[in-house]
């Protein structure tokens, strides 16, 4: 059981979801948290993890580190997001386990459904039909990870949590043109386009600065900062659909989304982390005894020569021990779109190009079995989208 000393390693504690985690369990007196920058620990650098686990031997980790973005980027970095994620996940919940971690909470996402999977979608619809073909690594990814865990519970009796959250937007959330998720792309990409209209450079030129746009001129491959030509700063704009008072953004629109708040699914994270098992996800009290003997301090012996791995005869097979987190709400892109020129004060053109691509038209999720533990949302999508464009506008200047 993790108590206030328990030390704690966030995987990603800088990123959207690691960061809200982290100030979480702050804000919850858990004080000795560990944190690496990429910098500091590659996690897809074997030899540098299992160094990190024998210097800093974790209570438990929370697994918020991953290679992520849009549509965009996962159709362009196929091979990467496959990769990346695999070795992230394996480096780490392999040594979690060498190392004894208590408690591991796996974050994936609710890509991992099948695209034509009935909404709104159960745990149970998990590899029921075929991906949706522009995010399948990464979603094949963190099905190898939640998989990872419900085999390591199920064979080692281990504590191994994983929670799949809808899409999420909130505080360091990922602004980037091309690499980033379609709220933050979408705010961005309006709020540049009102202040060309407004003729506001001064404020163009400082979210430059803050996060250069990388553009292609023919073969070349360049970048516009603050300090490049206007001329400059339009072409590498345009690129991207940003135009004077005019936005082109892909698809249709039509597609229905589900969005939460970061730091709710930080609050939901914390929340299983604290307070769920894998034996109240499967249904049966103390399961690690039933592989490998409960020693009398409540321990497990892990090389008890009577346990055994695998499924429990009595109980069937057991899978899908995920968890969706989400609202159970949802809205089009195009009504996500207004609701973001609102926040913004943007009364420009919002065009969608239908000769992109959609992706899967729709992914609500079904939320009763997190219900069921005793958490649910508080922030709604109107709030959250004001709140997000006020985060946007500090992180600027900052």
């Amino acid at each position: 059981m993790l108590n206030k000393d328990s030390k704690i390693y966030v995987a990603g504690h800088r990123g959207l979801v690691g960061s809200a985690i982290w100030n979480n369990l702050k804000a919850r007196g858990y004080e000795n948290l560990v944190g690496r920058t990429h910098a500091q620990l590659d996690l897809t650098d074997q030899v540098a993890v299992r160094k990190f686990f024998d210097e800093e031997r974790p209570a438990a980790v929370v697994l918020a580190a991953a290679f992520v973005g849009g549509i965009m980027a996962n159709s362009l970095y196929r091979a990467d997001f496959i990769m990346m994620n695999m070795k992230i996940q394996c480096n780490v919940i392999s040594e979690a386990y060498a190392h004894g971690v208590e408690k591991l909470l796996f974050l994936g996402s609710t890509c991992i459904y099948p695209k034509n999977a009935p909404q709104p979608m159960r745990e149970d619809a998990l590899l029921t039909s075929p991906l949706e073909y522009t995010n399948e690594e990464y979603a094949i990814a963190k099905i190898a990870g939640l998989k990872m865990c419900e085999s390591y519970n199920l064979q080692y009796g281990t504590n191994y949590i994983a929670v799949m959250p809808t899409n999420l937007y909130g505080p360091n959330d990922n602004f980037h043109l091309e690499n980033s998720h379609v709220m933050p792309a979408m705010m961005r990409k309006i709020y540049l386009a009102k202040l060309i209209h407004d003729g506001d450079w001064t404020a163009v030129r400082q979210d430059m600065d803050k996060r250069p746009v990388q553009y292609r001129r023919g073969e070349a491959k360049l970048t516009a900062n603050g300090t490049s030509a206007q001329d400059e700063i339009m072409e590498a704009l345009a690129s991207y659909g940003i135009f004077d008072n005019r936005v082109i953004l892909w698809g249709t629109g039509k597609p229905l989304r589900e969005f939460l708040w970061s730091e709710d699914m930080a609050d939901a994270s914390v929340h299983v982390l604290l307070n769920v098992n894998f034996s109240d996800i499967i249904g049966v009290e103390k399961y690690s005894s039933v592989f490998y003997g409960a020693q009398t301090d409540g321990s497990v012996d892990r090389n008890s020569s009577e346990g055994r791995g695998g499924a429990i005869p009595s109980l069937g097979e057991i899978r899908n021990c995920h968890i969706n987190v989400g609202t159970g709400k949802e809205l089009t892109i195009r009504q996500l779109s207004q609701l973001v020129a609102s926040a913004v004060g943007f009364t420009g053109e919002i065009v969608f190009d239908s000769t992109k691509p959609d992706g899967t038209m729709r992914k609500l999720i079904d939320v009763s079995k997190l219900h069921s533990l005793g958490w649910t949302h508080k922030v709604e999508i109107e709030e959250g989208v004001g709140r997000l464009f006020h985060w946007y506008q500090q992180s600027i200047n900052s």
